[in-house]
């Protein structure tokens, strides 16, 4: 009896929290601005939060979070929909596939943000749909300090909505170009939520403009040979083809992102490079397939937000009928880069290997400019065109790097290991004071931009000679092991010459300043000393004088010169703070 009265209990709670979410349903409007407006509005920050939190309220199958912060004093939020009512990552990935969707990264881009919250709406009320094993997780809004900051006239050449965001968050940093450097409180709470979620697939939701032509949707996937082996093969082959099929059955065309600048796009175009600053580059270090949505500005408001709902469900669908798939080649792509000896780096696209497409272009004019007097480029509506064309999607690795077993990283470099921790990189500390056999690089060259770019004067064509030598160690200095699951992360950002190293955005810049000098008047007697006692070096330091000119009468330079052959200067000049144990 007892037994049963629970079950009756239990049945009436069911009942009543089914009703409380029926009524809830019909108290909340559910209607978007975007819909409200007929495609002319975007919502506000505040709007969009509130939506999703009424959302949580009225559906058991979808969860509002708030994760960590964002430089603008407010929290970073994730919405996910499950179809089992779980919202515990570590379990549903066992058996489902996980979408991470980003909205707003760019909040003058507003197509996804509109586009996904019908999509979650829609998911919820079961008028679509809905995946039986894949889960959709999204940030509703990235960038919230740039969602905040709303105007109608920043996006020069955008066609609507009537106002929208800023493309600089709170500090004015532009998020994606963050992904590595995490300058900002939203790269670090997106690692959070990145890590937490682990999605299988990526997508971020953009807006973009170089060329004029027909195409309402474009797409960016990562590059496939940069993402590498099996996974770019099926990101290239097989997932990309068939998201093209499915959205020309629904009459949404798309090409690859236009990558040209004030040219006509039907002389042929290379793929855009996705390197690890971006946020499609950073989820490949975790070997996720990654996209972004690139819709045409130029377009109607209206069409491009639903051509961006429209792909979604396609990229739903697909992931949901291959989920078993993508987790294996995934995995497998996991254990590759815990067991391959070298690593690939440094892109180049092969202009002797195209692929041929169909794009649907209009004609480019040249003619006089009645504002400049100069040669402008106008393109002709009238005049549309479909022509193949040289896509030059095939990239070349110029460099590799040998993967070290391991890297030895002195604690005094907190800045490096807590971006490590964030990225859940495991770190042994040593025990004790030790002296390791590692191998060492010392920077000989680089270049640096002469203008600053998102808050640092980046590095470029960097150059390193590397030596074997015994380093001692200190006990709490961290032994970082390269067999683990974020090998690619490691290797992309400890290694000095690859592009979007920590290095070349300027976390080293201490080393490249010598620290101790000299005094002419006094190192002077003891240059000479050297030169008496070392035959050697005193024929290298003649024949310099007598090659190079400037340096045979600049004083200063040769005693430089020699003071950096002596004892006394210093080794951390130059020398590259991490260190690698060999294979």
């Amino acid at each position: 009896m007892k037994k049963l009265l629970v079950i009756f209990l239990g049945g009436l709670l069911v009942t009543s929290c089914d009703f409380e979410r029926y009524r809830l349903q019909n108290d909340y409007d559910f209607e978007t601005r975007f819909e409200e407006t007929k495609g002319k509005e975007t919502a506000t920050y505040e709007e969009i939060i509130a939506y999703y939190k009424q959302l949580d309220e009225t559906y058991s199958r979808i969860s509002l979070q708030e994760i960590g912060k964002t430089d603008s004093g407010k929290p970073l939020h994730l919405a996910v929909f499950s179809d089992i009512e779980d919202f515990n990552f570590e379990k549903l990935r066992e058996e489902n596939a996980v979408i991470l969707i980003n909205n707003g990264i760019h909040p003058g881009e507003s197509d996804g943000i509109d586009a996904t919250m019908i999509l979650f709406r829609d998911l919820a009320s079961d008028s679509i749909n809905t995946p039986k094993n894949t889960i959709i997780a999204t940030i509703p809004v990235y960038n919230v300090g740039g969602a905040l900051n709303r105007n109608s006239f920043t996006r020069t050449n955008q066609n609507g909505p009537a106002a929208y965001g800023f493309r600089g968050n709170a500090r004015n940093y532009d998020l994606n170009r963050d992904f590595i450097k995490a300058d900002s409180k939203n790269a670090r709470s997106f690692y959070e939520i990145f890590h937490r979620v682990k999605p299988d697939v990526f997508l971020d939701n953009h807006v973009s403009n170089g060329a004029d032509y027909q195409y309402t949707l474009t797409h960016l996937f990562t590059q496939h040979n940069k993402l590498g082996g099996e996974l770019g093969e099926y990101l290239n082959k097989q997932m990309m083809p068939a998201l093209e099929d499915s959205l020309k059955v629904k009459n949404f065309e798309m090409t690859p992102y236009v990558n040209v600048f004030n040219e006509v796009p039907e002389k042929g175009f290379s793929q855009f490079l996705d390197n690890p600053r971006y946020s499609t580059g950073y989820t490949t270090l975790f070997n996720t397939l990654g996209l972004m949505m690139e819709t045409h500005m130029l377009k109607p408001y209206e069409n491009r937000v639903i051509g961006t709902y429209e792909f979604m469900k396609s990229l739903i669908n697909y992931t949901d009928a291959n989920q078993e798939m993508i987790k294996e080649i995934r995995a497998r792509a996991n254990r590759k880069y815990l067991t391959d000896r070298w690593y690939p780096i440094n892109f180049e696209p092969d202009m002797e290997n195209p692929t041929k497409r169909d794009f649907k272009g209009y004609e480019g004019e040249i003619i006089t400019s009645e504002v400049t007097g100069s040669n402008r480029l106008k393109y002709n509506r009238d005049k549309p065109f479909t022509k193949e064309i040289n896509y030059y999607d095939n990239f070349k690795a110029q460099d590799k790097i040998e993967i070290p077993r391991a890297y030895v990283i002195p604690q005094g470099w907190w800045n490096i290991t807590e971006l490590l921790a964030m990225n859940k990189i495991k770190m042994e500390p040593l025990e004790r004071d030790s002296i390791l056999e590692v191998e060492v690089y010392h920077i000989e060259d680089f270049k640096t931009a002469e203008e600053p770019f998102e808050g640092h004067y980046l590095h470029s064509e960097t150059k390193v000679s590397k030596r074997i030598d015994s380093i001692k160690f200190k006990k709490g200095d961290l032994l970082v092991k390269t067999f683990q699951d974020g090998a690619r992360y490691l290797v992309e950002t400890l290694e000095p010459t690859a592009p979007d190293s920590f290095f070349n955005w300027n976390f080293f810049d201490s080393v490249l300043q010598q620290k101790e000098g000299f005094s002419p008047y006094v190192f002077e007697d003891e240059a000479q000393k050297m030169l008496e006692k070392n035959d050697e070096l005193r024929e290298e330091f003649e024949e310099k004088k007598r090659n190079e000119p400037e340096f045979a009468q600049n004083a200063y330079a040769q005693l430089d010169w020699l003071h950096k052959k002596s004892k006394h200067y210093e080794k951390s000049h130059r020398r590259y703070p991490i260190f690698r144990v060999p294979r």
